[in-house]
């Protein structure tokens, strides 16, 4: 077995409290690495088509890579995954913070949860030992409780918590999984898969060392790159994320009132430096990483934020916040703890709320619908209500439990123009109608609507920030509003790139080259690897995923923006930008066929899939 692996995954059924150890082969983990590759795998070749993502069949993954727990920034990462509640489609979400570090620790490379228990339980493990524990008296509590009592249970201080609170119990299907309170795998609702399932947690210890090939190269790396990291890191050091606030206004990649607007009034208000400056307590970091980018905030009373739930980032201030049209920081910081001590998704749920807002203000709604709230852009006290009444399923949160696709389903009266999402999960706060390949990322993407496995057209406006790049064979910048074949071809070598990160599994905010990531490896696996074997790896996810949702009924139409993404913003910069659809659509075509896919279905060629090794593939398309 290879170095950076323990070369043993645990499997877990719930219905009879059984456990068992599994040692694939090395070929199985040179092919699939880890992370995505795992997930996409065993959802592929274990699940039949159609299974209820909430029902018992779902499987649910946790999984580690090969460079997770190796001492180096950016190591402090995990993905887990399963059929999406929210999408009905691939579901997956990678986390940082010690969970997966610790799982290596442990002397495991991934878990797969199968079946469901008869009453909450609990999992607990310590060095490959497996208890499965009685968790009645913690269900219904949220995480903080949770947190706190379980580890009181299991008597060990260090070790790592991966849990559900009442959003994840009641199975909002934008449910997430809060690791050590501060930390989320937040997207295609996997906490509600985790709640169907009625488990409440796990907590992970070991103490192993993660062997690798070669200490002292990942030691000097990361010496190197402390000083040598350009100053996109040292400012994620200084502030974390949301720095750019202002700036996003005023160029119109602000997301404001439901993607409807240009202008937000106050945008500093709810930027990072405003945290810094007012609320925040200090930075605190993952696993080996020197970047330290999580804020910790306390509010005192009537607030009452607590710095153990960390603090709001950027997706949080932005969905909850301009979104909403709201610029209350301390309500903000408020609502991000909210969600994290009810484990649901801070940009699902601001951006389910937005489109009820609008909804509301459009007349779509009465009063009585929504509980006698005045649900308008900019109403404090009703956002926080509603995340409340979205965690409980009270009232009229519980269709906007939905999700805005399903309640939009549910209300009808054209009320889905109002409803901005892809494949049923609701976008991130970046605007495609200024970066353009975003937004055809957005809408290819496996998960829905996805801001990590994507380019960011700005950062490939100028030659010498193609640096990083270079190793893939881009080098000739691009306006951030092309979206001519070359902007495609740049989008289908940096994506693909980037979703080797859910495999390896690390950090995007690391900007590691492509010939370090493969020096990288090396130290660690000892594996003679190369650029094109990772950029391998990472296809062979992307069409697994592909060929996910393609059995479960997905097709090319679902590959769309929302048609507001092509109409201009009501004011500010882009309120004369409108989209080209033609254009759109035709790049959609051009990637596929960059891709190996036949261009006008989207379905991997027989070819692709062979070139992949991965021909077992074909028998589930």
């Amino acid at each position: 077995m290879p170095k950076g692996y323990n070369g043993k995954i645990l499997r877990i059924d719930l219905s009879d409290s059984s456990s068992k150890i599994e040692e694939p082969k090395e070929s199985f983990y040179r092919k699939y690495f880890g992370g995505w590759g795992f997930i996409s795998y065993y959802l592929l070749r274990e699940m039949d088509a159609g299974i209820d993502p909430l029902g018992p069949s779902n499987k649910l993954v946790f999984a580690a890579g090969p460079l997770t727990g190796a001492s180096f920034s950016g190591s402090g990462r995990n993905a887990v995954g399963a059929k999406s509640p929210l999408t009905g489609g691939f579901g997956a979400a990678e986390v940082g913070g010690y969970w997966g570090a610790e799982l290596k620790r442990a002397g495991l490379d991934a878990i797969i949860i199968e079946d469901k228990a008869s009453n909450p339980v609990y999992l607990w493990i310590s060095d490959e030992n497996v208890e499965i524990r009685d968790a009645d008296h913690l269900w219904g509590k949220d995480t903080g409780e949770t947190y706190d009592e379980i580890k009181k249970e299991v008597k060990d201080r260090f070790a790592r918590f991966a849990g559900i609170g009442i959003g994840g119990e009641n199975l909002v299907r934008y449910g997430n999984i809060i690791v050590d309170l501060k930390d989320a795998a937040g997207r295609t609702g996997l906490g509600a898969v985790m709640g169907s399932k009625k488990l409440k947690a796990i907590l992970v210890r070991g103490k192993k060392t993660v062997n690798v090939e070669d200490r002292k190269m990942l030691i000097a790396m990361n010496r190197k790159a402390a000083t040598d990291f350009p100053g996109y890191t040292r400012n994620l050091h200084e502030f974390g994320t949301g720095s750019s606030t202002v700036k996003y206004a005023a160029i119109g990649n602000l997301p404001t009132r439901n993607f409807r607007d240009g202008n937000f009034e106050g945008p500093e208000k709810i930027s990072a430096q405003r945290i810094k400056d007012s609320i925040r307590i200090g930075m605190d970091s993952c696993f080996g990483c020197y970047v330290r980018c999580k804020k910790m905030v306390k509010i005192g009373k009537p607030w009452n934020v607590d710095p153990k739930y960390g603090g709001p980032e950027y997706e949080t201030l932005a969905a909850l916040g301009s979104n909403c049209g709201i610029d209350d920081l301390n309500a903000l910081s408020k609502a991000s703890q909210m969600c994290n001590r009810h484990s649901i998704d801070t940009i699902s749920t601001g951006a389910t709320i937005a489109f009820a807002m609008e909804c509301y203000e459009n007349n779509l709604l009465t009063l009585d619908e929504i509980d006698g709230l005045e649900l308008t852009f900019g109403n404090t006290e009703a956002m926080l209500i509603m995340v409340e009444k979205i965690a409980k399923r009270e009232g009229f949160g519980d269709l906007l439990a939905e999700g805005s696709k399903r309640a939009a389903e549910k209300i009808g009266k054209e009320s889905e123009k109002f409803a901005i999402h892809v494949k049923g999960q609701e976008l991130p706060m970046h605007e495609p109608r200024y970066k353009r390949g975003l937004g055809l990322g957005y809408a290819v993407s496996p998960t829905g609507a996805d801001h990590h496995t994507n380019v960011h057209d700005n950062s490939y406006t100028l030659k010498e920030s193609l640096a990083d790049i270079a190793g893939l064979g881009i080098h000739e910048p691009l306006p951030t509003d092309d979206l001519s074949s070359r902007k495609v071809r740049l989008f289908r070598y940096v994506a693909t790139w980037k979703t080797l990160n859910h495999s390896l599994v690390t950090c995007t905010f690391l900007p590691w080259t492509p010939l370090q990531i493969v020096k990288i490896v090396k130290a660690v696996t000892g594996w003679d690897t190369s650029v094109w074997e990772l950029m391998k790896v990472s296809e062979r996810s992307i069409n697994m995923a592909r060929i996910f949702n393609i059995r479960e009924g997905f097709t090319v139409e679902d590959d769309r923006l929302p048609e507001r993404m092509f109409q201009p913003h009501t004011s500010g910069a882009l309120s004369a930008i409108e989209g080209n659809k033609e254009e759109f659509y035709q790049a959609i075509h051009t990637y596929y066929d960059m891709m190996g896919w036949n261009p006008e279905t989207g379905i991997p060629t027989i070819g692709k899939l062979e070139e992949l090794d991965i021909g077992w593939t074909s028998d589930h398309i």
